[in-house]
């Protein structure tokens, strides 16, 4: 809820009913997609009143959920609802830097995992969320970072993550530029085969998808383009001249280039050996750097990856590439 909607509600309430007893009370969650387990043992519960008895209730309505420790922080209203806001934008804020950070790493020939690992292990920084890929979806974390913006401006209080949503849509954007780029610079009437296409594994969501940009750009440049996901069933209505797949590997057959937009682990294990029987050029495009480079170069593919040193050559035919230009250039 934006940040004043508690009062908002409040107000209707008692001009619609003076004599009501009630209070009004925000309790954001901070929820993963699909993660049930964050609502049985939430890392905390934020209670935003100043009601005494209200928040009581609520301390009684939450016990259940943990065993010792209560994670719970009392507030007013309206810091209860910035700081929902305020922990997706920092979540956005972690994602946008480590993928500026992944291009600055190919232009120096730095490996962006390591560096993220590096930096991870500082525990005022922490490891979650430093994966360099194709850009940030979903319901909460690009509609969030975009109300926080609003009101930072509504309230004529500028933040620094107003710069976010243009930079992470320029990202998804690129990628399709590296794979155009992977493909010698031209794709028009060669095929595209896209491996995931919700905006995280274990999901069947398409809010926002990366993919959904991606598949965008390469059909404005003329390609052809093949698709699968275990679970993106609802992507059919959202993509239009997209052929669909029954599995990975008819996904690829007589594809120039195999894309991997989102890390479901079934594509960890793929056969790369039926793989290559099926494509008709061995081009591998891998924006969550789910594959060891060293193995696929066994394979012979040309491997275009995300955050590691451009044209770095391995054992084999393969050849490691990278984007030649900064994303959003």
């Amino acid at each position: 809820m934006p940040v004043g909607t508690g009062d908002e509600v409040e107000r209707l309430i008692r001009e619609a009913r003076p004599e009501a007893d009630f209070a009004v009370v925000s309790n954001p969650e901070f929820l993963r997609e699909g993660a049930i387990a964050d609502f049985k043992r939430p890392g905390r519960i934020v209670i935003g009143t100043q009601d005494e008895r209200a928040a009581q209730v609520m301390r009684e309505l939450t016990r259940p959920l943990y065993l010792n420790h209560s994670p719970i922080l009392q507030t007013s209203r309206r810091t209860a609802e910035l700081t929902k806001y305020a922990a997706n934008a920092f979540l956005a804020t972690k994602i946008t830097f480590i993928n500026e950070i992944a291009d600055l790493c190919e232009q120096v020939g730095a490996d962006v995992q390591q560096v993220a690992r590096g930096i991870g292990l500082d525990n005022r920084i922490g490891g979650k969320f430093l994966h360099a890929g194709p850009g940030y979806g979903g319901s909460c974390i690009p509609k969030n970072t975009l109300a926080l913006i609003k009101t930072a401006q509504d309230h004529a209080a500028p933040c620094a993550s107003s710069r976010r949503p243009p930079r992470d849509d320029q990202r998804k954007r690129a990628m399709a530029r590296r794979v155009i780029q992977a493909c010698g610079g031209e794709i028009r009437g060669k095929r595209i085969a896209v491996l995931g296409l919700t905006f995280n594994p274990n999901t069947d969501d398409m809010r926002d998808a990366p993919s959904l940009a991606l598949i965008a750009g390469l059909r404005d440049f003329g390609a052809k383009i093949s698709a699968y996901d275990p679970e993106g069933t609802r992507t059919r209505e959202m993509l239009d001249g997209v052929d669909y797949a029954e599995d990975p590997y008819a996904c690829a057959k007589g594809a120039d280039a195999l894309v991997i937009v989102t890390e479901w682990d079934a594509f960890r294990a793929l056969d790369f050996e039926r793989i290559k029987k099926q494509m008709a050029a061995l081009v591998l495009v891998d924006l969550r750097n789910i594959f060891d480079p060293t193995e696929i170069s066994r394979h012979g593919f040309t491997y275009v990856t995300v955050g590691r040193p451009r044209a770095a050559r391995l054992p084999g035919k393969c050849k490691v590439a990278c984007r030649e230009e900064a994303s959003g250039t």
